[in-house]
């Protein structure tokens, strides 16, 4: 039976869907490219600092040498889809030599703007243009040095057009993601352009009620996803810097998100400066990131706080990172995996148990096989992931996959003594279709020296027979061998180094896995326990030693 929520999300995609069919039609016509056209400013009240792009990048020093192209051919080449969004959003004028002669640039965006100022499905996608609208307003210093008058007209005005139409689409867009890129284009504009502050007055006020929407009272994105926390932390710092080289006041509300999502980062920031993967996250090294903050010289504080319902437990060379939070709403599940108590395992700043990462670099099975419940070292009973997801085309198209069922995290407790941290939790999403609870605690024994688990699985009805699966996935790199005795298996780290996983359970065995935390989809190994509860309880109590 079809629920009362999933009906009403079903008629908004109905809706959604429709308005996109006609946008779509409408920006064709010459009407819709008339209405973009308004009065184009004669110059730049001034040049931001082409720095504060550097966080959106990959390359830690401008080193592209633009004389090299041919700015003829440069547009004209068979691009694979993946090329022509990274081309056509300009993000990579950030690693630009800022030394050469800018001509050559100016010849590229002249023919940009030849063939694409009238609508074009991808070109004008809303989250391509409000990044091409950033990286041309950033580097409009050295674009416009020692350019022509026509150059620098036709250059305003496409900045002009683009933020017009973005301004016009604003309010029906639903993706939180592009709507901070949106505010973002749209104050860069209304702070460049005199003619245009009204951009930045109307972005204000969208931006308050992003935050005021997007985030909990501890400054962590309402998704979950570790993320999103990151890419929204470079959109608030950019902003809040930019207003400052404009010699605007930068918002209370502004400066005190940031200084939450900042500390929510810190806390969460892994050994190798990374993030964990929970909840749509993928592999990103924030070395650059930590040294673009240091160049503002901003200090971040300790946080005291849980962030994001993700537990930190450190020890020596031990850290673990467990997720003990329950859905996030239908609304902001796009990206949700559902692997809950599922945990990250670091030894000596090496990563060794992981989840599976979100394969939204890969492909789109890729980002839906990476949600399920098998992908994250987490349980799984009946080879079912436990939210399931909604399988409606129309919501589908509108939305993204959004989960279809909830459930509730209890019993959370978390001890730090001399002898032991630990963290325990409960949930009931197996509890409607399976009449099962499953409780696990994890932590780090302090006098052994040693990872301790249980996972106690618990029926509420008779006794039933359930396959019961709990998957630890290895590193990609990392190997694990079975020993003589069958429950214990040596994790191989390097020649000199090894861990050694141990459970009471004798069915213990190594599977193939699939790892999407990357560009491509790499191969590892999982440890899994396997059984049938055939009772009403059953404890499964394992741990990863020290290989002395």
């Amino acid at each position: 039976m079809i629920s009362f929520k999933t009906a009403y999300y079903y008629i908004l995609a109905v809706k959604i869907n429709f308005i996109k069919i006609f946008k779509r039609i409408y920006f064709t016509t010459g009407l819709y490219r008339k209405s973009l056209i308004s009065k184009v400013p004669s110059q730049f009240f001034f040049f931001p600092n082409p720095f504060l792009m550097s966080s959106f990048s990959n390359y830690k020093k401008f080193a592209f040498q633009i004389n090299d192209l041919d700015p003829d051919n440069f547009w004209t080449q068979n691009y694979s889809h993946k090329e022509k969004r990274e081309l056509h959003n300009f993000l990579w004028l950030s690693s630009i030599d800022r030394k050469d002669d800018a001509s050559t640039l100016r010849k590229i965006i002249s023919l940009w703007n030849q063939d694409n100022l009238k609508y074009k499905s991808l070109i004008w996608e809303t989250s391509i243009i409000s990044k091409r609208i950033m990286s041309w307003i950033l580097n409009a210093d050295i674009i416009l040095k020692n350019s022509n008058f026509a150059f620098k007209r036709n250059f305003i005005e496409s900045i002009v057009i683009q933020t017009n139409h973005l301004r016009k689409n604003f309010k029906y867009e639903i993706d939180h993601q592009k709507k901070i890129e949106v505010i973002t284009a749209l104050i860069l504009s209304g702070l460049v352009f005199k003619e245009y502050e009204e951009n930045y007055k109307y972005s204000l006020n969208e931006l308050q009620k992003l935050i005021e929407t997007f985030f909990d009272d501890k400054g962590f994105p309402l998704t979950r996803s570790p993320d999103d926390l990151l890419n929204y932390t470079k959109y608030f710092l950019l902003i809040k810097e930019v207003v400052k080289d404009a010699q605007k006041y930068v918002p209370e509300t502004l400066e005190n998100m940031l200084e939450k999502n900042l500390e929510c980062l810190k806390q969460i920031t892994t050994p190798n400066n990374s993030l964990p993967l929970f909840n749509g996250s993928v592999e990103n090294d924030l070395t650059n990131f930590y040294d673009y903050i240091n160049h503002f010289k901003i200090k971040i504080k300790k946080s005291k706080i849980i962030s994001g319902n993700i537990h930190v437990l450190k020890n020596k060379k031990d850290v673990i990172y467990f997720e003990a939070g329950r859905p996030p709403k239908k609304n902001f599940s796009s990206c949700y995996q559902s692997g809950p108590l599922s945990f990250e395992y670091f030894y000596e700043d090496q990563k060794i148990i992981t989840n599976s990462g979100f394969g939204v670099n890969i492909s789109e099975k890729a980002r839906l096989l990476s949600r399920f419940t098998s992908s994250q070292t987490a349980l799984c009973l009946n080879d079912t992931s436990i939210v399931g997801f909604e399988k409606s085309n129309m919501m589908n198209k509108a939305y993204g996959y959004l989960i279809k069922r909830d459930f509730k995290i209890f019993n959370l407790e978390h001890k730090n003594d001399s002898n032991e941290i630990q963290v325990k939790a409960g949930h009931d999403a197996y509890l409607k279709n399976l009449s099962c609870l499953h409780n696990r605690s994890i932590g780090i024994d302090k006098i052994n020296n040693k990872v301790v688990g249980q996972d106690k699985l618990i029926q509420k009805s008779a006794n039933l027979k359930i396959k019961y699966d709990i998957r630890f996935h290895l590193y990609p790199g990392l190997t694990a061998v079975q020993t003589i005795g069958g429950n214990t298996l040596l994790i191989q780290i390097n020649k000199n180094k090894a861990l050694l996983f141990s459970t009471n359970e004798r069915n213990l065995k190594i599977e193939k896995s699939i790892f999407f935390g990357g560009q491509k989809v790499l191969d590892n190994q999982c440890i899994v326990i396997s059984g049938i509860m055939e009772n009403n309880e059953k404890t499964i109590d394992w741990e990863i030693i020290k290989k002395i």
